[in-house]
């Protein structure tokens, strides 16, 4: 069997990009590396992208310049969950910089294996974690 190995990208799809843009360099504090109308690309540590589309802007193929190929039709709707992958002492440090941008936080877990994970939404409602190890046997 080949080898994965690791998840590299993960989408999130978006109805207002400028404010989808503001809460994750503001509140979450990445910065893009690509963007035009349609989408954005966020080095999200550890070798990982997040992307961000808008929503409606996904479903013809994409054609890259030159003889870079193409880009198949994609989409996704309605509210999706993803975490980001925090050291353990830096939980304090999030949960106060959620409150000073206002983000509620909806429910915090405490796993078996000693990880801990607070959860709170975004703009466009997405459930978004933020998850210490332990969470996973893997993490």
């Amino acid at each position: 069997m080949p080898e994965l190995n690791g998840v590299l990208e993960t989408a999130l799809y978006v109805a207002d990009m400028p404010r989808a843009r503001r809460f994750f360099e503001t509140v979450m504090g990445l910065s893009p590396f690509n963007a035009d109308h349609r989408f954005t690309a966020y080095d999200a540590g550890a070798g990982t992208v997040l992307l961000l589309f808008l929503d409606g802007e996904t479903g013809e193929t994409v054609v890259l310049p030159g003889e870079m190929g193409t880009i198949p039709p994609h989409d996704g709707a309605g509210r999706v969950h993803m975490a980001f992958a925090i050291a353990a002492p830096a939980l304090p440090d999030w949960e106060a910089r959620l409150g000073e941008h206002d983000v509620a936080i909806e429910g915090r877990t405490h796993w078996p294996r000693g990880g801990e994970s607070v959860y709170f939404r975004d703009p466009d409602g997405h459930l978004l974690e933020l998850a210490t190890p332990g969470v996973w046997p893997t993490y």
